[in-house]
């Protein structure tokens, strides 16, 4: 077995350097950034492949991912539920990602909002993310990866067999040739008045419209524009707050906790793919746009299949 180093310590780069140990590889992962400081730690964490290509790779991740966080929602301390909810459609049905997801319903006049030409109601897992990056990093542990907090400046500067880079919008410094920018996504937090049931408007006339309802706490969404400014926008806050509340009559009294911004990596198409570096190999693994919890699990497993060939 061979001796990885995972660069990244997001969802995707836990998530690799997990599965990598439970199939023998000695492991560790380096991360300059906590994973409670991660644009991980800032995503709704609804299942659902979003603003991320090629379709049918995605939909094979996000299948895979999803059995997987099924199961982990049998465990209340990985912070996997799973919830009901309406994906509202205004310009016409487009279910690539439904093929193969099970209890897939058409939405009915009275769960559509008004202008809506159609939906669906589905049964997702929904993942609290404090919880759950806590939960896989003690998962890590557990099989021996070893967590170093460091920044790589260079993949030079590593000496393992394999390396595995899952650095988000970080990887064009390391690997001049992947492309990824970041589109910026901003979130309300409000105080969950007792909502169970999760609402996805992607194309609602004010702006994108979503309402994540996890124990304590509702993530309220969003925006889903270029750019790479970290601080939440006042202006965008109250608009978010402002549209959701109207969304969501039940959200109208509900204490606002905050705001967060989390930068997506974007890419043309998610780069998973086996190269060599100076005469050694390397697996990327970015560019997950904002599905990087939808596809982890799926991705995760191929990183294990391409690190096999090579070790």
């Amino acid at each position: 077995m061979a001796r990885v180093t995972v660069v990244g310590g997001g969802v995707i780069g836990l998530t690799s350097a997990l599965r990598l140990a439970e199939s023998g590889h000695r492991v560790r992962c380096v991360r300059d950034t906590p994973a409670p400081a991660t644009v991980s730690a800032v995503a709704g964490g609804l299942w659902f492949p979003y603003h991320v290509q090629p379709r049918d790779r995605v939909a094979a991740w996000g299948l895979l991912s999803l059995s997987r966080f099924r199961d982990l929602a049998t465990d209340p301390g990985t912070g996997v539920v799973l919830r009901e909810g309406v994906l509202v459609e205004r310009a016409g049905p487009e279910r690539w990602w439904v093929e193969g997801v099970d209890g897939v319903r058409e939405a009915t006049a009275s769960e559509l909002p008004q202008g809506a030409t159609s939906g669906v109601v589905a049964r997702l897992p929904l993942v609290a993310m404090p919880t759950y990056l806590a939960w896989l990093e003690q998962q890590c542990l557990a099989v021996g990866v070893e967590l170093v907090t460091g920044r790589v400046g260079a993949l030079d500067e590593l000496e393992d067999d394999v390396l595995v880079v899952a650095t988000g919008l970080r990887t064009p410094g390391l690997l001049p040739d992947v492309v990824v920018t970041p589109s910026r996504g901003q979130v309300a937090l409000l105080a969950n008045p007792g909502l169970e049931r999760w609402f996805v408007d992607g194309d609602a006339p004010d702006g994108v419209t979503y309402v994540l309802p996890h124990a304590q706490w509702v993530v309220c969404g969003g925006t889903d524009v270029p750019g790479s400014e970290p601080e939440p926008d006042a202006a965008v806050h109250a608009a978010i707050v402002a549209r959701c509340r109207a969304a969501v009559p039940a959200l109208r009294d509900a204490e606002v906790l905050g705001s967060r911004v989390g930068l997506r990596p974007v890419a043309p198409a998610v780069d998973l793919r086996l190269r060599t570096v100076h005469g050694r190999p390397v697996v990327t693994n970015v560019g997950h746009g904002g599905a990087g919890v939808t596809l982890s699990w799926g991705c995760a497993d191929e990183v294990v299949g391409l690190v096999r060939h090579v070790s």
